[in-house]
């Protein structure tokens, strides 16, 4: 972590005060890596109601949280973006496209204006077809507009695993690239623990190694938002603490790799956000950590991209992209 000098000239921009940006407020003030913290919203006093209770908890924190505007982004480190719709109960996140489009044309331009140099977090879903809005609608280069993407689900993913194979997930070393949704592809060929293929870890740990519960992993992942979405109407406690291990390295320059949603060409399909690792630093999100997938996987991938591009294409034919 950076000395106290330099967090202390740390302020983070959160947009929109509903379950998720409030949440990831407060955990970001927790984890001491911000001197200051704007929450902005439509509806300000909820969103002064929300920083006055944090406020009591920045007594200990030692960091200032406080309500704000647009021109507040301006020095910022980043700005995360969780403004919009949110998803309801057997409701796609692609669903939720053309609102939050529509929300997101009001607030990136605003925030690119009073803060050009700043790195741009996007959380609202769905995600990578967000990301790609708001590269598009910032003009910012694509190492400055990231989107949470598959870190939420790498990390679902390692927990499941993480429990079928008697290990803490942090030994578990796999991850979920491509769209953050129904086309989400789990990397078998490459996850491991202790250095281990997954196959060889069971074999030498006496561990039954079941095609169909690997399957079943990987399917409770995919599933994960909407059941926890259908039991209490929202997910936000995890993908907050994701949104602050997305920071940590950008604030701090850690050069950690995240599985985050960045606008590219993979497999062929050109000019999408998706999810592969990044190397994540002060400058923003780098692809320079090439996966060498298998080709069943390659051809996954190729259809996840595809996905959101016909999206991103149904956009433009609606005249909703500009």
């Amino acid at each position: 972590m950076p000395p106290p000098s330099r967090l202390q000239s740390i302020k983070i921009v959160v947009v929109g005060a509903g379950s998720v940006g409030v949440t990831t407020a407060y955990a970001l003030l927790l984890s001491g890596l911000a001197a200051e913290i704007v929450l902005i919203d439509i509806d300000k006093s909820r969103a002064l109601g929300e920083v006055t209770d944090m406020s009591h908890a920045a007594h200990y924190a030692q960091a200032r949280v406080r309500v704000g505007e647009y021109e507040d982004c301006a020095g910022a480190t980043a700005v995360i973006v969780t403004a919009g719709v949110n998803q309801k109960p057997g409701q796609t996140r692609l669903d939720l496209i053309k609102t939050n489009y529509k929300v997101f044309k009001s607030i990136i331009p605003q925030v690119a204006h009073h803060a050009p140099d700043t790195i741009l977090v996007i959380a609202t879903n769905p995600v990578d077809v967000l990301t790609h809005a708001a590269h598009r609608l910032s003009g910012f280069p694509v190492e400055r507009v990231i989107g949470s993407g598959t870190a939420m689900d790498t990390t679902r993913f390692r927990h499941e695993l993480s429990k079928h194979f008697g290990v803490n997930p942090r030994n578990v070393h796999a991850v979920i690239v491509g769209e953050h949704g129904d086309s989400q592809l789990p990397v078998w060929s490459l996850a491991s623990i202790a250095g281990m293929r997954l196959r060889d870890y069971a074999a030498q740990k006496g561990i039954p190694y079941d095609e169909q519960e690997m399957e079943a992993c990987s399917r409770r992942t995919k599933d994960a938002a909407y059941e926890i979405i259908q039991r209490k109407g929202k997910t936000n406690y995890g993908v907050a603490s994701v949104l602050v291990s997305i920071l940590e390295p950008i604030i701090t320059n850690g050069d950690a790799l995240v599985t985050v949603s960045r606008v590219g060409s993979y497999a062929g399909v050109d000019d999408v956000a998706l999810s592969m690792p990044c190397k994540l630093n002060r400058s923003g999100a780098h692809q320079d950590v090439p996966l060498l997938l298998d080709e069943k996987e390659k051809e996954a991938l190729r259809k996840s991209a595809e996905s959101i591009k016909a999206v991103l294409d149904a956009l433009e034919e609606d005249g909703l992209a500009e």
